[in-house]
């Protein structure tokens, strides 16, 4: 009878874990590749590691250091010595053939664990290991938890954060029987050194104002400061939320919530129409041209959609708060519309699961993503540069900062 490989729940694996370097994905990709390369060679052995069976058959005789070169850099690992014969992964023996396909394996398990073991077969397979069962995908996905909770309740230390963007994305999730939606709360910000930063993540039954407001308040905690602009759509319960937790700042609607609201009062033929004529509001060269622009568009739909025309003109002040910041910045941030790229990236991931199991899943697997993509953010060159994001500090200004201005278009939205 074939012994299943175990992942045994080892007090050095657990401090490696907690000792993990800043680059997150590196760590996790360490992390579970070590894990299955001990699973194998636990179904090797006869048994786990340090079980006293009579079905052992061979024994761990230390470790040798292997560099595996990866996409999240090269990593080194710990690859078990046997007593008896020797072990060696195949994948990391052609490592320069196969590192690639084996880390989007260990990630993709990683996202995965939870939801379904025959997926998690499918991919661990890759690695060397079969059949893992349940128990030890649960130990595997426990270990991530622990660094998606690390990720997610890191202390907010590198501010001020002078521009955050918030949005909720629904998911589903099998709870009591049936399938109800959730909301993913997502907050990214960009930080004192001119970089962008996931700043939380958190799933809430109901997007109201009670969860946005328990949302902004734990990265108020965690050390959320100096934001001059928050960016949105226009929910109530998250205009509100804003404007309880940071007093000072300004609120932008976002244009892409925005526009699809508008296209809802649109004609469907106009509706291209219409979405071309708006986008050319937030094209123009500096503030004065976006206001002069803005006018003319809504003279342009006054005469043909009187009624895409008035939804226009009652959001213009939150449409345009943009325009009190330099222009190097809010070309850069809401022309480039950042925040639903993100939004694809996590869908592209999460489609693949359809309907999680739970909600701790959810948080795994987005958690995992964001994680990755905040290391590439901080890695790469920064998305302000400091002399442009100087200039919103509140000493370079000659007038406060406007206080959050909420309309009744906003409000009813």
């Amino acid at each position: 009878m074939a012994v299943r490989p175990t992942v045994t729940d080892a007090e050095g694996f657990g401090k490696e874990l907690m000792a993990a370097s800043p680059d997150l994905l590196g760590s996790m990709v360490k992390a579970f590749a070590e894990a299955l390369m001990g699973a194998d060679t636990d179904g090797i052995c006869g048994a786990e590691y340090g079980e006293v069976s009579p079905d052992r058959v061979n024994r761990r005789n230390g470790y040798r250091m292997r560099e595996w070169d990866t996409r999240a850099g090269t990593i080194e690992l710990a690859v078990p010595k046997l007593r008896q014969g020797s072990y060696f992964p195949e994948w990391l023996l052609t490592r320069r053939r196969r590192a690639e396909q084996a880390l989007i394996s260990v990630v993709a398990t990683s996202y995965l664990l939870g939801v379904s073991t025959r997926r998690v077969d499918k991919l661990v397979e890759q690695l060397g290991v079969a059949n893992i069962s349940k128990s030890q995908v649960s130990k595997l996905a426990k270990h991530l938890d622990a660094q998606v909770e690390a990720f997610r309740s890191r202390p907010l230390d590198a501010g001020p954060y002078r521009f955050v963007q918030a949005d909720a994305l629904t998911m589903k999730v099998r709870e009591d029987g049936r399938v109800i939606n959730v909301h993913c709360l997502l907050a990214v910000g960009v930080n004192g050194d001119g970089h962008r930063e996931i700043l939380g993540l958190d799933v809430v039954s109901s997007e109201d104002g009670a969860g946005w407001l328990a949302f902004f308040r734990g990265l108020v905690a965690r050390g959320l400061s100096g934001v001059r602009l928050v960016t949105s759509d226009a929910h109530r319960g998250l205009v509100n939320a804003i404007g309880s937790t940071l007093p000072g700042a300004s609120w932008q609607r976002c244009r892409t919530h925005y526009l699809r609201d508008l296209l809802v009062a649109t004609p469907k033929s106009s509706q291209p129409w219409v979405a071309t004529l708006v986008r050319t509001i937030f094209d123009q060269a500096d503030a004065n041209e976006v206001s002069v622009q803005f006018d003319r568009v809504v003279d342009a739909l006054t005469e043909k959609l009187p009624k895409a025309a008035d939804h226009l003109s009652d959001a213009k002040a939150d449409l345009l708060a943009f325009t009190t910041y330099p222009r190097e910045i809010w070309r850069q941030i809401w022309s480039s519309n950042p925040q639903e790229r993100l939004n694809r990236e996590i869908r592209r991931r999460t489609d693949v699961v359809g309907i999680f199991p739970s909600r701790d899943a959810i948080i795994r697997l987005i958690g995992a993503v964001l994680a990755e993509q905040h290391d590439e953010w901080i890695e790469t060159h920064r998305y302000i540069g400091l002399e442009i994001l100087a200039r919103t500090d509140p000493s370079h200004n000659t007038e406060d900062t406007p206080e959050i201005t909420v309309t009744h278009e906003a409000l009813t939205a």
